[in-house]
């Protein structure tokens, strides 16, 4: 089975990744990047295509299609076994701690034998590592204090969208076969965690299930055989992800979904309450204890309703609340919110341009992406002059109104003249009321100072929302995912202030960051603080990040009435005006 776009993407970052390690040109590091954003974002499937025509797909030169040809043609790419040959994989582990990067990670490994994150713990424990020029006692606590970031990230667990593209590849390639009837990710993945241990792969046939498990062990994405069983195979895949197979019968596919789906908290309630009906529930059904006749097992919804309960979406399973909320004992009505969906987004309030510094798209091919996706408006928020070489000066922002006005004409879109200030060492961001007042939408985030403690960053925060002008809080913990733990902050009080001005906190779409984390972004929907789902997107690919963002809000409990970008542009508007006479 030729490669999907997915597989050919992840090859060619890999490449980049180990070009930069191997001190490679970063000209060609970023052109195998671009590359494999391109294929991402293709909306056509690469192997498809006649080889010629690869060139034609925008993002794509001459030698990264060569490479993507060769993988089609082969199954694999040369350079990238010939980089992974010569790159160790020490040196990989070592550029996965916050601060070291390329250069560093090579020093350490040929001149201090370091190859592991052991070695550098124990490197940096006898003071070998402040030996090396350039490299000495500040360095070494920089080291330090990285690695106990990298732990916090709990290593085990892959950020969301990794083990989200290796799941569906997975699934992809077993899909395709004539003698499987469905197939779905469980687990952690369906319940949309920001990190994933393990995958739970099912699938339904009415076939033998030996030449499915067989099948799946033998993929090429497959690294190693950890089980080799008729009713369960587990194999870890390139990057170290776990993935459980599990096969039954059609007639057993709601049963399987409700058993794997759930955290183990909820699956020991559902459970408890199966006992208490005199019932038992297991991958296989809803079954009677006294004779074992199964009494649902087809879709969740019976299985659900069987024991009592309305249908619980499956991002809702973590044991929070949602079995009482589901309840229908007696006659019971259930309390489980209507969630938000992607489809009730009707608004993005956070993305860039190639005015910032770091826009990957022009502002008018932004608003048309955005126009396409069916929006109704759309905020440009470029980045203000605070990141230095990115954002812009307030005569580089009114220079931008007149691509504001371009754009609105040629897509009908309603373009909104926004900004992503910077909130800097005091709470101050970066323009004066005077240049502020001309925005139509002012987004502020923390994006220097993460080292400090949570009194410190609440303060920051709290000054930027006494600002009349600072419409919502941006990334508001900071975090991103397998990179960066967020940094601590005060919700309460945050969150006070936010209901006091009328300010929006924003829960970033992007699956690098999810941030609010579904905890906090439940107690602001609990507090009656408006949520803004926001894409931050700086490529057109970026805006179908919404998706994520509305999907990853129902696991705090959000509704659409809850959450701003899923309102009219009118009540975006109110919101900012009332803020600016009540404040100003």
């Amino acid at each position: 089975m030729a490669a999907s776009n997915a597989t050919l993407a992840r090859c060619l970052e890999e490449i980049a990744e180990l070009l930069e390690l191997d001190g490679q040109d970063r000209f060609r590091v970023r052109a195998y990047q671009r590359a494999a954003e391109a294929i991402r974002a293709a909306d056509v499937d690469l192997a498809r295509l006649p080889r010629e025509e690869l060139t034609t797909v925008k993002g794509l030169g001459g030698s990264t299609a060569e490479r993507v040809a060769e993988h089609l043609d082969t199954g694999r790419i040369a350079l990238l076994d010939e980089l992974r040959q010569r790159i160790p994989e020490g040196v990989r582990a070592l550029t996965r701690v916050p601060g070291v990067g390329p250069a560093t990670a090579r020093r350490l490994h040929d001149e201090l034998g370091v190859g592991s994150l052991d070695e550098l713990r124990a490197a940096l424990a006898t003071g070998a590592v402040r030996t090396l020029p350039g490299l000495g006692a500040r360095s070494e606590a920089r080291l330090r204090a990285g690695l106990e970031r990298l732990e916090a990230l709990d290593a085990q667990r892959l950020p969301i969208a990794t083990a989200w593209s290796i799941a569906q590849e997975l699934r992809a390639a077993l899909a395709a076969r004539e003698d499987v009837a469905r197939v779905a990710c469980a687990g952690s993945l369906r319940r949309l965690r920001e990190t994933v241990g393990d995958v739970d792969v099912l699938v339904a046939t009415e076939a033998d299930p030996a030449p499915i498990h067989a099948a799946f062990r033998a993929l090429d994405l497959v690294d190693e055989v950890l089980v080799a069983g008729d009713r369960k195979s587990s194999v870890v895949t390139r990057r170290g992800l776990q993935a459980d197979l599990r096969v039954v019968a059609p007639d057993a596919w709601g049963a399987a979904l409700v058993y794997f789906t759930g955290s183990k908290a909820h699956n020991v309630r559902i459970r408890e309450r199966a006992l208490r009906r005199g019932l038992t529930l297991n991958e296989y059904g809803l079954s009677r204890r006294d004779d074992g006749a199964v009494v649902a097992s087809r879709a969740e919804e019976e299985v659900h309703a069987a024991l009592d309960l309305a249908w619980i979406a499956p991002t809702l399973r973590e044991d929070a609340g949602e079995v009482e909320a589901a309840d229908t004992a007696g006659g019971r009505t259930p309390t489980l919110p209507r969630l938000v969906r992607p489809t009730d987004l009707c608004g993005d309030l956070h993305g860039h341009s190639d005015w910032s510094g770091d826009g990957r798209a022009s502002l008018g091919t932004m608003a048309a992406a955005a126009a396409d996706r069916g929006l109704a408006y759309w905020a440009v928020t470029d980045h203000a002059a605070g990141l230095p070489q990115v954002g812009l000066d307030a005569a580089g922002f009114a220079r931008r109104r007149e691509a504001i006005a371009a754009a609105r004409e040629t897509t009908g879109l309603a373009v909104l003249d926004g900004v992503e200030l910077n909130i800097l060492a005091q709470g101050a961001v970066d323009f004066d009321a005077d240049v502020l007042a001309a925005f139509d939408w002012c987004v502020a985030a923390i994006h220097t100072g993460l080292e400090h403690d949570a009194a410190t960053q609440t303060d920051r925060i709290l000054a930027a929302i006494a600002n009349p002008f600072v419409n919502a809080i941006g990334h508001p913990t900071g975090r991103r995912l397998g990179q960066r733990p967020g940094y601590e902050i005060e919700l309460g009080a945050i969150l006070e202030a936010c209901a006091e001005t009328g300010t929006a906190l924003e829960l970033n779409a992007s699956p690098s960051r999810l941030d609010l984390p579904a905890e906090l972004a439940r107690r602001a929907v609990t507090a009656g603080v408006w949520l803004v789902i926001s894409t931050d997107a700086h490529a057109p690919d970026e805006l179908a990040n919404a998706d994520w963002g509305a999907t990853y809000a129902q696991r705090a409990w959000a509704s659409p009435a809850q959450v701003l970008t899923c309102q009219p542009l009118e009540r975006v508007r109110r919101l900012v005006a009332d803020k600016r006479e009540r404040l100003g």
